[in-house]
C-alpha cells in the first residue's frame, strides 16, 4: 500500500447572482459538482429578487466551461470570475 499525496487543485473564485426562485442554488451546486468542481467556500446574500452568490471552487477542469454551463441555467442573471488563490481567470 503507498502512501497517497494530496495533489493542490487550483482554485478559483465565480460571483454569481441568480433570480431568486425555488430551488435555483441546489441546480447550481449540482452542476458545479457534475462539471467536476468542488465547493470550498461559499457566501449567499438576499438582495431583492435576486440571490448573490460568491463560490470559491476546487477543480482541474478549465473554470471557463463550468461558467458557460453555469450561465445556461434560466435563473442565472450573471456569473463573473475573479481572482483567487495566484490563479488569474478572465471572462471571456
Amino acid at each position: 500500500m503507498t502512501p497517497q499525496t494530496d495533489i493542490p487543485m487550483p482554485s478559483y473564485t465565480l460571483h454569481c447572482r441568480m433570480f431568486r426562485e425555488a430551488a435555483a442554488l441546489e441546480r447550481l451546486c449540482q452542476v458545479v459538482r457534475i462539471r467536476g468542481f468542488r465547493i470550498a467556500r461559499m457566501a449567499v446574500e438576499s438582495a431583492g429578487d435576486h440571490i448573490d452568490i460568491a463560490l470559491t471552487l476546487e477543480g482541474a477542469r478549465p473554470i471557463t466551461m463550468l461558467q458557460s454551463q453555469l450561465e445556461k441555467l434560466h435563473t442565472v442573471a450573471e456569473v463573473i470570475p475573479a481572482q483567487a488563490s495566484g490563479v488569474r481567470v478572465q471572462s471571456v
